[in-house]
């Protein structure tokens, strides 16, 4: 699970957001508390920092920093003492701008390379370096703050140093931008900014800190009483590790707590709650299916808890290898063994709850990763840091997604709430959705009772329990998808229709609500901004939208993309507009991008040069201009020494359209169209053979891409449906081809009934818009009927807001509206899948290639 999501839901609860960008509540500004700055300064906001900067102090591009720590109680005070030192030497700093947002980044699932830095000096060299470090220890003795995991602590205060950039220089690494600091040669290198310090090869730790490296070092692992095997788990809050007791050789897990870090709502860090979970345990002492509490010690100022290890893995994995829809070919006995089965695991978890109730513990986070179950299906409870005694029940302000009960439960019923949402969730998990839409319970009970043949009381057991107190929902459970026949063209407007709505034209990072990645790549991009949402609206028949296209031109010149990518930069962006016919500023971007294309090295579609080549194909054919089709083919000499010099698959996957070969693989396939030399079909054959290298057969016996030992991926950004679309398209050209025989495989991964998101480019969508796209090659009457199942399974996830219909994104935390994760590319594949449109730019055409060499 990407742990970043968790910090972009604190801003708002519909969409993904920057807590910068929303109004602070009254009193959360620090800015309240802080004197007016005098003449001669300077003040900027960007996202989530205030920088403050005298005017007249030049800063070199990178250095020495230093980040000042502080917990939720002593914040403001140690940043008004920070804050009238900088400015009294007129020292350069930011800082963050509200207690809300302190409390995001240091909760319990936000990144741990960013926890703790409440304040960031930026000194103009080593000796200033040391200043500052000897005159603000004496100025915040005495005070706390979690401990910063990427820094070297400065004594035994909340003062850390690291050596980092401070101008923001970006670099590309596997397709990926990063922030970017320059070596010795004067190169970029990844400004690498991972939860442990460590010094770039060239730099020398300044000597005043050698005392402090040596003091961090200091520590004798030897007397540690536990020999840590493996990590199981890391949070902002610590750590949770198999261990081994050094005493008697008993294997343990170990869980780890760092004070005034992986806070809950409430500010609450991880030591007070593994203190509860120790306490907790104790009482529960002797339950079967509760692990036994051993020892607590704190070492390095952490605390450590060791308790039983707990054999079984986690109910949310038990599904993914046992759910039914997900496979290509179900039928009625699978789903009634499924149902027997899910039915008597749950039975099993409501007694081992019940276990509990009985010593007078309210469990208070009971989901799918806290249940573990083994291998005869005997099921046990972890991670008890949530719970609370009867008599004095803590209401948990944190909690999984679909699962934590809501302000009117009290006592057991705060258990009760989540033993119901999993009897729904084991046989559809989409209980995260029910929390952006409550109406939605009633469809989705209904999905699964048809599905599964649920009896009537079961179905009262969700529904009594989960149905909202208070507030009922007033929007109607079913949409128009789960008509007998969708009109697709009120589907197609109603989508639109929330699309539109959630426009913020008075914004200028970006115009329509997305996915996360569109806070670093930008808001006006192809896969998570707004020039791939008007691309959507256009090509579906939505209709063109000048003030829209207007916002896009205005800000990509006011805040032009930091890469040249087709979906994550210019050449993507370019391609809309030039489609819109915006010439002038399409021919701009692709000009001016091309000295970074010159330095491009990532070969996917998404940020590298096939995306890149593609789109000067276009422009070549648009505008009959044979100049980028020369540009064209350097970049194709260029990928096709990259495939040649291609190392084997690894164990992290990339094939697919976006990150993989795959992309290369089209674009090889465009250049034979464009030029008929047969040395590119060649080269398309080779790189689509390189992806399908990265391939294995799935639990269900479908084809998909390994990620890892045992998962594997259907979806079209990563995995084998992104392989099928270009293979479909190279199957038109030379189906007899070895390669063009993997198709088959590859699209049955694309059949299964369940889907966890209903994302384009890793959900659903791309799914059915794959099969509806090899159909109209093929015509496939499974296949066919599958496109069937998807168009009407989207409706499980469809969320009525704005008068419309929308479509939770990544995580299924908050709503998106970007063609790559939410509505946009939703809206893209039912056109289609219903209308026979392309469902992504360069895929679907028909030009006969000339045969002839060149």
């Amino acid at each position: 699970m990407d742990l970043r999501y968790e910090a972009y839901c604190f801003a708002d609860r519909q969409f993904y957001d920057l807590q910068s960008a929303t109004e602070s509540t009254p009193g959360d500004d620090f800015s309240i508390e802080l004197p007016t700055l005098p003449p001669g300064w300077a003040m900027v906001e960007r996202n989530v920092w205030r920088h403050q900067h005298p005017e007249g102090v030049q800063l070199p591009n990178q250095g020495w920093k230093i980040h000042v720590s502080a917990g939720l109680d002593n914040a403001g005070r140690v940043l008004k003492a920070t804050y009238d030192y900088c400015v009294e030497r007129r020292i350069s700093f930011k800082y963050l701008r509200t207690v809300s947002i302190v409390l995001a980044r240091n909760s319990k699932y936000a990144p741990r390379d960013g926890s703790g830095k409440l304040v960031t000096i930026y000194p103009t060299s080593a000796e200033h370096l040391e200043t500052i470090c000897t005159e603000l220890a004496q100025v915040l003795d005495g005070e706390h703050g979690a401990y910063v995991l990427s820094d070297l602590r400065f004594g035994n205060g909340p003062l850390y140093v690291r050596y980092g950039g401070f101008a923001e220089q970006w670099l590309e690494v596997d397709g990926q931008q990063v922030l970017a600091i320059e070596g010795p040669d004067g190169a970029l290198v990844a400004d690498k900014r991972k939860p442990v310090f460590s010094l770039p090869e060239w730099i020398e730790l300044p000597a005043f800190l050698k005392p402090h490296l040596a003091e961090r070092n200091a520590g004798d692992p030897e007397k540690f009483p536990y020999q840590i095997k493996s990590s199981l788990h890391f949070s902002n809050g610590g750590g949770v590790y198999l261990a081994t007791r050094k005493s008697d050789g008993k294997e343990v897990v170990l869980k780890e707590a760092r004070p005034h870090a992986g806070l809950d709502r409430e500010g609450r860090d991880a030591v007070a709650r593994l203190e509860l979970e120790h306490q907790i345990l104790t009482r529960l002492h002797g339950v079967e299916g509760v692990p036994e509490v051993y020892d607590r010690f704190t070492e390095w100022e952490h605390l450590f808890v060791a308790m039983e290890f707990m054999p079984g893995r986690s109910l949310g994995q038990w599904l993914g290898h046992n759910y039914p829809l997900t496979h290509k070919d179900t039928d009625d006995e699978l789903l009634e063994n499924y149902r027997v089965r899910a039915e008597a695991l749950i039975a099993k978890v409501e007694d081992l709850v019940r276990r509990v109730h009985e010593r007078g513990v309210v469990f208070g986070d009971l989901h799918t990763m806290n249940i573990l179950v083994d291998e005869d299906d005997e099921v046990s409870l972890i991670d008890f840091e949530l719970s609370s005694a009867i008599e004095d029940v803590h209401r948990p302000t944190l909690g999984a997604p679909g699962f934590q009960a809501p302000q009117d439960r009290e006592g057991f019923d705060i258990d009760a709430y989540p033993l119901a949402a999993l009897k729904l969730w084991i046989f559809l998990p989409l209980n995260a959705v029910l929390e952006l839409a409550p109406a939605k319970l009633r469809q989705h009970v209904h999905v699964v009772a048809e599905r599964f043949g649920l009896s009537e009381d079961y179905q009262r057991q969700i529904l009594d329990v989960l149905a909202p107190r208070v507030d009922p929902p007033a929007d109607p459970a079913f949409t128009a998808f789960d008509d007998d026949s969708p009109d697709w063209t009120v589907v197609r407007k109603e989508i639109a229709t929330a699309i539109l709505h959630s426009a913020t034209p008075q914004r200028s990072d970006r115009l329509f609500p997305g996915d996360i990645e569109q806070f670093e790549t930008g808001g006006t991009g192809f896969g998570h901004g707004a020039a791939g949402v008007l691309h959507a609206l256009a090509e579906s028949g939505e209709g063109r939208y000048p003030e829209h296209e207007d916002w896009l031109v205005r800000t990509v010149r006011n805040d032009p993309p930091k890469q040249p990518g087709f979906f994550v930069g210019a050449h993507g962006i370019a391609h809309v507009l030039e489609n819109f016919g915006h010439y002038d500023i399409a021919t701009e971007l692709v000009e001016g991008y091309a000295p970074l294309v010159r330095t491009t090295q990532d070969h996917g579609l998404s940020a590298g040069l096939s995306g890149i080549g593609l789109n000067l194909l276009h422009f070549a054919s648009s505008r009959a201009d044979h100049g980028f089709a020369v540009q064209a083919e350097e970049l194709g000499e260029r990928l096709a020494k990259q495939l040649e010099q291609a190392p084997p698959p690894g164990g992290k996957a990339k094939a697919g359209l976006l990150h993989g070969w795959s992309g290369p693989a089209l674009f090889f396939l465009r250049m034979f169209e464009h030029t008929g030399q047969r040395r590119w079909l060649d080269l398309s054959e080779q790189a689509l053979e390189r992806d399908l290298a990265e391939t294995m057969v799935a639990l269900d016996g479908s084809l998909q891409v390994r990620d890892g030992t045992f998962r594997s991926l259907p979806y079209v950004g990563i995995g084998g449906a992104g392989i099928a679309l270009v293979l479909t398209e190279f199957a038109k050209v030379a189906p007899d081809r070895p390669c063009a025989a993997k198709l088959p495989e590859l699209l049955s991964g694309c059949t299964g009934e369940f889907v966890i998101q209903p994302a384009f480019t890793l959900g659903r969508a791309g799914l059915m818009a794959t099969l509806a796209h090899a159909t109209r090659h093929q015509p496939d009457e499974h296949l066919e009927r599958a496109v069937g199942r998807h168009l009407k399974a989207l409706g499980w996830h469809a969320v009525r807001y704005g008068g419309g219909l929308a479509f939770p994104g990544v995580q299924l935390r908050r709503l998106s509206m970007d063609l790559n994760t939410g509505g946009a590319g939703v809206l893209l594949a039912i056109a289609s899948a219903v209308d026979g449109r392309p469902p992504l730019p360069f895929l679907g055409r028909t030009q006969a290639p000339v045969l002839a060499d060149r």
